[in-house]
């Protein structure tokens, strides 16, 4: 047998028998190729007469025809192939030594990762070459990095198309947690009970978008958010905030007074008393404690926040990521405009929630036409600002909204605030009514929402 592949050269990852017996399992049964179509492509091989063998299965295929050796030597002939193929006693020879019950789920994993495992060097190699080259600057490298490990990591979802029998089946509980709404897995609370309701909780996987224009409390209800979630008895799962705006000792400064319901101005001059140092100290002793963690890096990157969150949640789990905000953010490489280049930032995104299976809340601004509008000044989808794809990516879409910014001289405003909920893939839109503490910077259920299960 001829092994004088490049992969062999380099001694990369291969199993040529699990491939051989890949091969020689559908010419046993044809019908198995549907199912490794599913999964694998002819890149996946690591031999080039592979490579054809199984591309020429797939020709037989799409007209319908038998895939047996007779047929596959007679498409390879008419190509000129079969001699580069070790001929047909190679074709014959392929299910040499295959057990009688093939396992051909266990070819196709190995097959699968081999690849995976070449794909993950020959990307490797071409980083390193650019780098030893010099021709490209440092971020248009790190850049192309970023797009290829994506693309890589998008490659392994080929093989997740489930049936029902399936999903069920593995559904904790089986058919009857399934049906049973109770026993449904929810998602991670927000602490605002409306929003709860709408929503289910926020989800794994989802990306979603809180936008609202300057000083509306964007920061104060995502670390509202994310301190229920980091810090509330019954709940204390790991939240990992990003903040390009503000540092770390300024967003914890915040936290504390608004859990302990303090005013940051008394709190920055000194003029406190006896009780609101007590709960500053209760409130930071217990932040102290909380599985929440903060990063204020300038200039975060989406690899670089992907690699900080895969650390974390193997660490620690991670049940929410708060990046405060996106046009902050900037892609590395080149882009035509501003627009594409956030269009690759929430895409990445969206596809980062997806692979680490969390929740990413997303702050970002509005353009200036909520101020402009003529009577309601409430937020709309169309005033996300510099990209339409934001709305596309996102799973959930809110604004906050206050009416006494607009209309200051209105005592009967004051605290009022809502949060509209204008796009959510799973469930309805609708408006939230909140009460904002300005002085403290917290958001907080509206007397109407409370229930049992407020906390």
């Amino acid at each position: 047998m001829s092994m004088t592949d490049v992969t062999f050269e380099k001694g990369l990852p291969v199993n040529v028998e699990a491939e051989r017996f890949l091969l020689g399992s559908i010419l046993m049964d044809e019908s198995l190729f549907v199912q490794v179509a599913g999964t694998i492509d002819s890149g996946d091989f690591s031999l080039e007469k592979h490579r054809r063998i199984f591309a020429r299965m797939n020709d037989l295929y799409e007209r319908k025809e038998k895939i047996d050796r007779v047929a596959l030597a007679n498409e390879l002939m008419k190509r000129s192939e079969l001699e580069a193929c070790d001929g047909l006693a190679y074709l014959v020879s392929l299910d040499d030594g295959l057990p009688r019950i093939a396992n051909i789920e266990g070819y196709i994993r190995i097959v699968k990762d081999k690849s995976l495992l070449r794909r993950i060097i020959f990307t490797s190699q071409k980083l390193i070459d650019r780098c030893l080259i010099g021709e490209d600057v440092p971020d248009e490298i790190l850049a192309g990095a970023e797009e290829s490990l994506l693309k890589l990591g998008e490659s392994r979802d080929r093989d997740s198309l489930a049936n029902p029998r399936q999903i069920i089946s593995e559904f904790q509980g089986g058919l009857e947690a399934f049906l049973d709404p109770s026993q449904r897995i929810q998602g991670v609370s927000t602490g605002l009970v409306k929003l709860d309701d709408m929503t289910g909780g926020l989800h794994g996987g989802e990306l979603i978008i809180l936008a609202a224009r300057p000083a509306m409390g964007k920061t104060a209800l995502a670390l509202n958010m994310a301190q229920h979630i980091a810090a509330h008895p019954k709940m204390r799962k790991t939240v990992a905030v990003f903040s390009l705006e503000m540092s770390k000792e300024s967003l914890l400064t915040r936290m504390i007074c608004a859990g302990a319901r303090v005013d940051q101005r008394k709190f920055r001059m000194g003029y406190l008393n006896a009780e609101e140092r007590y709960r500053l100290q209760e409130t930071a002793a217990d932040l102290a404690d909380a599985p929440l963690f903060i990063d204020d890096s300038a200039g975060t990157s989406l690899i670089d926040i992907h690699g900080k969150l895969r650390r974390l949640k193997s660490e620690h789990g991670l049940a929410l990521v708060v990046i405060d905000y996106l046009q902050l953010m900037t892609a590395r490489g080149r882009h035509e405009n501003r627009n594409q280049e956030v269009s690759t930032l929430s895409r990445g995104l969206k596809l980062m929630a997806k692979e680490l299976d969390v929740p990413m809340l997303v702050l970002s601004q509005l353009s200036r036409a909520p101020e402009t509008r003529q009577g309601d000044h409430r937020p709309q989808l169309s005033d996300l600002r510099e990209s339409g794809s934001i709305e596309q990516d996102a799973d959930l879409v809110c604004f906050i909204f206050r009416e006494e910014v607009y209309k200051p001289d209105r005592d009967d405003l004051r605290g009022l605030a809502e949060l509209i909920v204008a796009k959510q893939r799973n469930g309805p839109t609708g408006k939230v009514k909140m009460v904002f503490l300005k002085e403290c910077t917290k958001f907080e259920n509206a007397a109407t929402d409370l229930g049992d299960d407020a906390g």
